[in-house]
């Protein structure tokens, strides 16, 4: 059992980042849930809010925006928003536990930098795979982004060392498989799409942002 000194000592060892982006997903969540719960405006106010700042692929063919700079913005916007408190809180806890040594590795500026490429990578994988015309919620593309980082440098410290690359492949295969299980329970609702260009950006960005201790 974790005692609360421990507890209060690992959630300051979170980087400000990561904070900083769990509080802007935050913020629009506890107001569409009271929205969801009849607390302030209508049920209707989260599908409102994905009217404008979801991700909308037919907004990058012949759709009309609702503000000119929706097809642009989209790409950073829908990664704040949720589709639910449930789908909020496992991307959170997902957020804090691949954010905070990623963050602590190649510091805050980088950090920022990087999630928000993840992000336009979850977008693009997402807007070249379209298989509904429904609207794309949620941080998992750039979560699915920090795992490629981490598996990345995870694969690159490996080979340097000469050592087996089986954890590296196994870790693969489970978020392959969790995508798949996830896919089925979900009745094809889940966007693999964003997923697959997180991480596929990810990992190549591991090869180019280095943790500190790797940098020369």
């Amino acid at each position: 059992m974790q005692s609360p000194q421990s507890s209060t000592e690992g959630l300051k060892a979170v980087p400000w980042p990561v904070w900083a982006i769990f509080v802007l997903c935050l913020i629009p969540e506890l107001f569409f849930t009271g929205s969801d719960l009849g607390l302030w405006a209508t049920p209707r106010t989260r599908m409102v809010g994905f009217d404008y700042l979801g991700f909308w692929a037919g907004l990058l063919a012949d759709w009309q925006p609702n503000f000119a700079l929706q097809p642009w913005l989209m790409f950073f916007t829908y990664g704040f928003l949720h589709g639910g408190a449930v789908h909020f809180l496992v991307n959170m806890s997902t957020l804090f536990s691949l954010g905070t040594p990623v963050a602590r590795s190649v510091g805050s500026r980088d950090f920022l930098l990087l999630y928000a490429i993840l992000l336009v990578a979850g977008g693009l994988g997402f807007a070249l795979f379209p298989e509904t015309s429904a609207p794309m919620v949620g941080a998992s593309g750039a979560l699915f982004g920090l795992a490629g980082i981490v598996l990345s440098w995870d694969f690159q410290r490996r080979r340097r060392l000469r050592q087996t690359l089986l954890p590296t492949v196994q870790s693969l295969a489970m978020l392959a498989g969790l995508n798949l299980v996830l896919w089925w329970a979900m009745n094809g609702q889940l966007a693999w799409q964003t997923h697959l260009g997180g991480f596929v950006a990810g990992w190549i960005a591991a090869y180019i942002v280095q943790p500190y201790h790797r940098r020369p």
